[in-house]
């Protein structure tokens, strides 16, 4: 398994100066963003498209640092009931495609998109719960008419294009928020569809995140690993539940926050999280993603790296040469 780092957070950076750096700091790979809700600071998929040289380049800038490139990103809305918005994200979901194509990246991360109520809503409609009745009209709706129509289409495209691998942020607010959801697409679109786990948006669900990959992991459907922690605050959950739309900066005042690596459910929890990965042969990357209000970028990222490289298991499994 490979030590990797989402990118983003050095956005400021030229790419060269982000690769040297974070190089440094001892990952092995990078996650690009290639647009929407990441950006795409050191990775524009039309300008990289519109010259082969400049493709060839950022590889060789990549690969020259004896890094890979684990993912390209473009987590965005596709399904998004306004029309523009939506033409927007698949625009940069198709580039992103071409680009892995051209790159030979195997995974693209992505987020399933939220669609709205109905043909003529303005914003998405995220439905949480089967009462009143509305909602699973809703649901229903969203699935059968949007959803699995458009990443049907989307993954023939990604497929014909040479990317194997669709692997997605289960994230509330998007109809793939939990492995339930996620299965469901993937058995609806085919195998083309897989998770790029995040612990954190399960650990504030109160999802078993050992279980999760046990399950997706009997399904060959882990693409992509992130690793960011969430720390919750059994205080304000005990008052007023996980659902918590205040403001990320709140922290005090929040049900949880995004941590970086150990700051939120301990090194336990983390090699547990290692030991299940390696249970179900998932051999690739583990992405930091590093979104902690109280560590600065570069110490919250360097922890989590001393932490991981600690406990990341490199060798192959041994013969069980005791029993």
């Amino acid at each position: 398994m490979k030590l990797g780092v989402f990118t983003v957070l050095y956005a400021d950076l030229p790419l060269e100066e982000m690769l040297d750096k974070v190089g440094a700091m001892g990952v092995e790979a990078v996650e690009l963003g290639t647009g929407n809700y990441p950006g795409d600071a050191h990775c524009k998929p039309q300008e990289l498209l519109a010259d082969p040289a400049k493709t060839k380049a950022l590889r060789q800038a990549v690969e020259s640092r004896g890094l890979i490139i684990s993912a390209l990103s473009q987590h965005g809305n596709p399904v998004h009931p306004d029309a523009e918005f939506a033409e927007r994200d698949r625009r940069v979901w198709e580039d992103t495609i071409r680009l892995a194509e051209a790159l030979e990246v195997p995974v693209v991360n992505a987020f399933s998109g939220c669609p709205g109520d109905h043909p003529g809503a303005r914003y998405p409609n995220w439905v949480t719960c089967p009462w009143p009745e509305d909602f699973l009209k809703v649901l229903e709706w969203q699935w059968n008419e949007v959803v699995i129509p458009y990443w049907s289409g989307a993954a023939g495209f990604a497929t014909g294009h040479g990317v194997s691998k669709i692997a997605f942020e289960m994230h509330p607010g998007f109809v793939v928020y939990n492995p339930e959801t996620l299965l469901k697409l993937r058995r609806a679109v085919g195998s083309v569809i897989g998770a790029n786990l995040d612990p954190s948006h399960l650990f504030w669900q109160g999802i078993e995140v050992v279980e999760a990959i046990k399950t997706l992991g009997a399904e060959d459907a882990i693409f992509h690993v992130h690793a960011k922690d969430t720390y919750v605050d059994r205080r304000n959950v005990a008052m007023n539940g996980n659902m918590d739309t205040k403001h990320y900066g709140d922290v005090l005042g929040r049900a949880w926050t995004f941590r970086t690596v150990g700051y939120g459910q301990g090194e336990r929890t983390w090699r547990d999280i290692v030991s299940a990965l390696r249970t179900v042969d998932y051999d690739y990357v583990m992405s930091i993603e590093h979104e902690d209000q109280l560590l600065s970028m570069d110490e919250g990222l360097q922890k989590a790296v001393d932490l991981l490289r600690s406990i990341i298991v490199r060798d192959p499994k041994p013969q069980m040469w005791w029993a």
